[in-house]
């Protein structure tokens, strides 16, 4: 079986031939400022406008912990905006992150990447502003992903990152 495949680098450049599909964690609350998604809006605006159409037109959708959205951004380029987590604050209810939620997408993320014969690639999910630890990430990708076949890089930006 193959595992999941460290770099260091940016998500949002694979540099794989093929279908790519560009995974990372959204918040439940409409908030896109921070973090990652300031890499993916640098690069394509699209990803950013549609999650924001989708949480404000919330009542007539599906968004929520656990639903994933697609925005295709090149011929062979997808993002995949999941949502993970819960506000974007730590308090009385502890970090941000929802492993629940971030399982389910994976999920949807699977059989979206089986469709399109797509690579999968993100940074260290949940564990940046959610405040997730790799060690329980890192078992959800294995299950929902890389034992499907389905190839994924993780990318870490920059130094000194555990």
């Amino acid at each position: 079986m193959s595992e999941i495949t460290y770099i260091r680098g940016d998500a949002t450049v694979p540099s794989v031939k093929g279908v790519k599909v560009i995974a990372h964690v959204c918040n439940d609350i409409g908030g896109w400022g921070k973090g990652f998604v300031l890499a993916i809006s640098r690069r394509w605006p699209e990803p950013e406008k549609s999650y924001r159409a989708w949480h404000r037109e919330r009542a007539s959708n599906d968004f929520g912990l656990g639903a994933v959205q697609f925005v295709q951004v090149e011929p062979y380029v997808w993002v995949a905006n999941m949502v993970g987590q819960r506000g974007i604050r730590t308090g009385s209810k502890g970090v941000p992150v929802r492993y629940e939620a971030i399982d389910a997408a994976l999920e949807r993320l699977a059989e979206k990447a089986t469709d399109l014969g797509a690579s999968v690639h993100m940074p260290r999910i949940g564990c940046g502003l959610a405040g997730g630890k790799w060690s329980r990430g890192e078992p959800m990708i294995t299950d929902r992903l890389v034992r499907r076949g389905i190839a994924v890089t993780v990318y870490d930006h920059g130094e000194g990152r555990s």
